[in-house]
């Protein structure tokens, strides 16, 4: 793993469930002596004591390791409301439907930001009877490429993985879709807003 649960995340996730040191220590069978070693950087708890720490938390052991407590209340499941994750070490592209914590390849992953397209970063669209065709004029080389073309509706995400040495390209089906996103591995994710029609928003 290339994170490790933190003194401080111990101590603010403890407070956040309105536990005493002695109240932790009780529920995963340690002293609270050792609670208090971990939470003023004096010592790690066992690994083997990373899951019932979690339990005791109410969150997964992913949370812990990354100091947060993530809710999602994304309950309606409004699609228009997904995100998406990229890890750096394999590629994997992740969707999410609201707020979540990712682990791939040992890494908790970042929520990606999206940025409008720029002059860098155009999106170009050509309505072709029921689809659109995207494509951009970007390097595909092993350095510096687009991953992926992503469609976002109300009704779901189609999404394209590409790959370097290929074309910066992809089809989509156009039905109620209203969004699309390029993410280039060096400059992040960047968003087209269309209409419902597939054309460019004014």
């Amino acid at each position: 793993m290339d994170n490790y649960v933190t003194g401080a995340a111990i101590k603010s996730l403890r407070e956040a469930k309105r536990l005493t040191q002695e109240e932790l220590a009780e529920r995963i069978h340690v002293s609270a002596k050792a609670v208090s070693k971990w939470e003023t950087g004096k010592g790690f708890p066992d690994i083997s004591l990373l899951q019932p720490l979690a339990k005791a938390l109410d969150i997964s052991v992913i949370e812990l390791l990354s100091g947060a407590d993530i809710r999602n209340r994304n309950r309606a499941f409004n699609m228009l409301k997904s995100v998406f994750y990229v890890c750096p070490a394999c590629g994997n592209v992740i969707c999410a439907t609201g707020e979540a914590v990712i682990s791939c390849c040992g890494i908790v992953l970042p929520k990606l930001t999206h940025e409008p397209t720029d002059e860098s970063h155009p999106i170009h669209t050509e309505n072709v009877e029921d689809e659109i065709f995207v494509s951009m004029n970007h390097p595909m080389t092993k350095e510096h490429f687009i991953s992926f073309f992503a469609a976002m509706s109300d009704q779901g995400l189609q999404i394209v993985k590409l790959y370097p040495e290929g074309n910066a390209e992809a089809r989509f089906k156009r039905s109620r879709v209203s969004g699309l996103y390029a993410f280039c591995n060096r400059h992040g994710l960047f968003r087209l807003t269309l209409l419902r029609t597939g054309n460019l928003r004014p």
